[in-house]
């Protein structure tokens, strides 16, 4: 998937300026895709020059002027097209902790033990934003009452399997410092 897609995706939910977006990004589509500032910088101009997007500049007195972009007619016939596309194959798993806890047992046990607690506290505090997210987006409604009321439901679901990855990391993470725990004979807790 291109990181236009991801970037049109965002737009859908009405103009933003670059700097909204990669700080949006998070409230957005971060629980799918990621990227940089200034790949997002790049992508805009690029949409832009394709006419995918508009830009207007906003002009502000104390502050540098920015632009805002929206997306056009043919932006939005680009999203009816990729989602008409049948999906690539699943992505990979591509991750070097995995690679560390593969080798655990011939490597440092308590650094591998505590990469997998951090990751832990990472997931952990991706799964607290998720959920605040989730109560903006559900304002008091019940799930079944946003999905009949919503304009847009797909922003939702995407959050829902966002917080299922979280999960399974917190559940996976749980196994590996209890087992790994259990090798270097500290019955699963972290060690000082």
């Amino acid at each position: 998937m291109a990181l236009r897609n991801a970037v049109m995706a965002a737009l859908l939910e009405g103009e933003a300026s670059g700097y909204d977006l990669a700080k949006g990004f998070d409230a957005t589509v971060a629980n799918f895709w990621t990227a940089t500032p200034q790949q997002l910088y790049r992508e805009l101009e690029r949409m832009a020059e394709a006419g995918l997007i508009t830009a207007r500049v906003v002009e502000q007195e104390r502050r540098p002027n920015k632009r805002l972009f929206a997306l056009t007619a043919a932006g939005r016939e680009a999203i009816r097209a990729y989602t008409a596309e049948p999906p690539s194959r699943p992505s990979v798993v591509r991750d070097e902790l995995l690679v560390k806890v593969q080798c655990a047992d011939a490597g440092d046990l308590e650094a591998v033990r505590a990469a997998v607690a951090e990751r832990m506290e990472w997931a952990t505090a991706k799964l607290a934003r998720y959920e605040r997210i989730r109560r903006r987006l559900l304002a008091g409604r019940s799930e079944e009452a946003y999905f009949a009321e919503a304009e847009r439901v797909g922003p939702y679901l995407t959050l829902l399997r966002g917080m299922a990855f979280e999960r399974e990391n917190l559940q996976w993470g749980d196994l590996v410092l209890r087992r790994l725990g259990q090798r270097a004979g500290v019955d699963g807790q972290q060690s000082e």
